[in-house]
Parts: C-alpha cells; sequence; structure tokens
C-alpha cells in the first residue's frame, strides 16, 4: 500500500457513490452510534461512577441518525450499517430508526451490537422492524463474575436476551467477548462450548486502548496467540479458507466445522489494511477510525441546513483523511480522547 493521497475530486468522480480514503481503501460499513450511556459499568470501558455523558441538545435526533445514514447509503456507496452505543436499546426510537434505515434503497444490511440488556423485551419488534442481525457481548457465565466486570447484576438478562434473538430469527447471532488476565481468560473454553450448544457466533475481542480511565496494559490484555492456545487443548482449530476480506474477525473451524470461532486481534494482528468501517457518533462527528484523534463534525453543517449533497461533499472530504493505521504499537501512540463509549463500537 502506498501513501499517495486520492484528492476530493477524485473521490467523487472514480467510482460513482463510492467513499475511498487516501490509501484507496473503500468504505463499505458505517457504525452509527445511537448514545454514549450504558446501563452497565463493565471495568474495561467505562467508571463505576461520575461518567460524563454527550449533552442532550448535542445528540443527534431520530430524523437526523436517518438522514446522514440515508445520505451514507444512497450517495456514498455504504452497504453495511451496523447500530452501536453506548447501549443502543436504551435509545427510545430504536426500532423505528430500525424501520427507517431498512427501508432505504438501497437497503443496506443492518444490524446491532447491544449488551443484551433488554433485548428480550424489544427482540421481536426489531426483527419484524428489518433487524438482519445482532452481536450481544458476553464476557462470562458465572454470575458472581458477571457482577464483578459489569458492576451489574444483570446475566440472566443477557442471557434470557440471546435466547430471544434466536427466538425471533436474528441470525447469525454473534457473541462478543473480551478476557481480562486474572478474571475471566480462564472461561474461553466455557464461552465456546456455551456457543456451540446454542448455535452462536462466538468472537473473542482483543481488549483494547479506549476506556475513559487510560488504564489499558498490554499486561491484563490476553492476546489472539493466548486464546487459541487455551481452546487447542479441547478442540482442533483450523484457519477458515473463506476470504477474509474488511470483516475484523480471523475464523477459524471448531473440529473441522462447519462450526466456527473468530478472534478479533485488533492489538497484536492489525487489519488496517483491509479496513473498510467509518463510523458517526451519536454527537453527530464523523471518525475514520475507532482510534483516530480527529473527528469532523457533519452535526453542525447539518443543522446549518445543508443540502444532503453538501453534507455527501463534507462526507466524501474528510474520509480521504483516514490514516494508513492506528499505530498501537508507535511509542507515541495517545489513545483517543474520547471513550469507546462516546465513539461507538
Amino acid at each position: 500500500m502506498t501513501a499517495v493521497q486520492t484528492s476530493h475530486d477524485e473521490v467523487l468522480s472514480g467510482s460513482p457513490g463510492r467513499l475511498k480514503d487516501g490509501f484507496g481503501r473503500t468504505a463499505r460499513d458505517l457504525r452509527v452510534s445511537l448514545t454514549d450511556q450504558c446501563n452497565l459499568r463493565c471495568t474495561y470501558c467505562m467508571p463505576e461512577q461520575a461518567m460524563p455523558w454527550i449533552a442532550k441538545p448535542n445528540l443527534l435526533s431520530d430524523d437526523e441518525i436517518v438522514r446522514l445514514t440515508g445520505i451514507a447509503v444512497t450517495r456514498l456507496g455504504i452497504e453495511e450499517v451496523r447500530l452501536t452505543g453506548g447501549e443502543p436499546l436504551l435509545r427510545p426510537g430504536i426500532v423505528d430508526i430500525v424501520s427507517r434505515i431498512a427501508a432505504l434503497q438501497p437497503r443496506p444490511s443492518l444490524s446491532l451490537t447491544t449488551n443484551g440488556i433488554g433485548l428480550e423485551r424489544v427482540a421481536p419488534a426489531l426483527a419484524a422492524a428489518g433487524l438482519d442481525r445482532i452481536n450481544v457481548s458476553l464476557d462470562t457465565l458465572n454470575r458472581d463474575r458477571f457482577k464483578q466486570l459489569a458492576r451489574r447484576d444483570r446475566l440472566a438478562d443477557v442471557l434470557a436476551g440471546l435466547q430471544a434473538a434466536a427466538d425471533a430469527g436474528l441470525s447469525p447471532i454473534k457473541v462478543n467477548s473480551v478476557l481480562i488476565r486474572g478474571i475471566n481468560d480462564h472461561e474461553a473454553p466455557d464461552l465456546l462450548a456455551f456457543c456451540l450448544a446454542a448455535g452462536y457466533q462466538l468472537r473473542f475481542i482483543e481488549q483494547m486502548p479506549l476506556d475513559p480511565m487510560h488504564g489499558w496494559s498490554r499486561t491484563t490484555m490476553v492476546s489472539a496467540e493466548e486464546i487459541l492456545e487455551r481452546l487447542a487443548p479441547i478442540w482442533r482449530l483450523t484457519a477458515s479458507q473463506q476470504p477474509r476480506g474488511a470483516a475484523p474477525a480471523e475464523e477459524y473451524l471448531v473440529d473441522s466445522g462447519p462450526a466456527t470461532v473468530g478472534i478479533v486481534a485488533s492489538v497484536t494482528r492489525p487489519f488496517c489494511g483491509d479496513c473498510d468501517r467509518v463510523r458517526l457518533t451519536a454527537d453527530g462527528q464523523l471518525r475514520t477510525c475507532l482510534f483516530a484523534r480527529r473527528e469532523f463534525d457533519l452535526r453542525a453543517l447539518l443543522r446549518e441546513g445543508g443540502s444532503d449533497q453538501q453534507l455527501a461533499d463534507l462526507w466524501a472530504r474528510s474520509f480521504t483523511t483516514k490514516a494508513a493505521g492506528h499505530r498501537v504499537d508507535d511509542p507515541d501512540f495517545r489513545q483517543p480522547s474520547r471513550p469507546m463509549s462516546a465513539i461507538g463500537g
């Protein structure tokens, strides 16, 4: 990959309706954060108290979220939309937002990442509104350990939410698990056994430096290599021969398949060269990377009366600044000023 920058004119006149960055990567996947708030306080994500939330007037309205997402889909070639947070199920209008995005033409693939709390109640409505599939965060199967990690006693709600999602046909259901050394890292085999039995697709995610406390350390992060070592005594894992493309997870066949387990090794095996994602925060800021230290204000132009084409032009210009990689391994790496809950997963 060369560092030849692509001009704004080339972005708009090259491949019609496509977002290209300065390194030739094309954005197809939009992550839209609906809120920065959450009903858990996971130790690797949030402090237990005194978390500053985005001021309500700065949050995008439902109409603004749908309009910006529509611009991305109809004018900029976005094919997949993932609704995130914070905890997106806390957004009062989420079912209507899903319905309106699912009605866009061309219709994007539409998914949701959630902690699962409240999913039991709303899963049927989300499916009826047009949600295609769901990712649910689950780091432990032990109630006491769940309380230790999430600072809330809600494991039963998460498990009920997973079942409700399956019953509603929101499949494939993917389970996201973060392992923390000395706390839940020994549960890797239990989590995989649970997902295999239930028909869920497990994805282990390396802990990333995106916490507001800036307490991330490689000493507590469990690497992809270590995860594979914990699973190997029980299952024979072989790398999938299916093309990975821009997918963040490396997939492994479990005992020759068809079941798989994935590992998102953002830190130790970065996949930045194939990244096709762009992010919209709950307060209308465009981010070209999870680890970006710069944002582009779509909300201001939107509220000043900017046209769809003006917003698309700003989006295209901004996306050309996407960096070649996140540089977590660089000695001068600094975490983004905003945590994952405010950026959107």
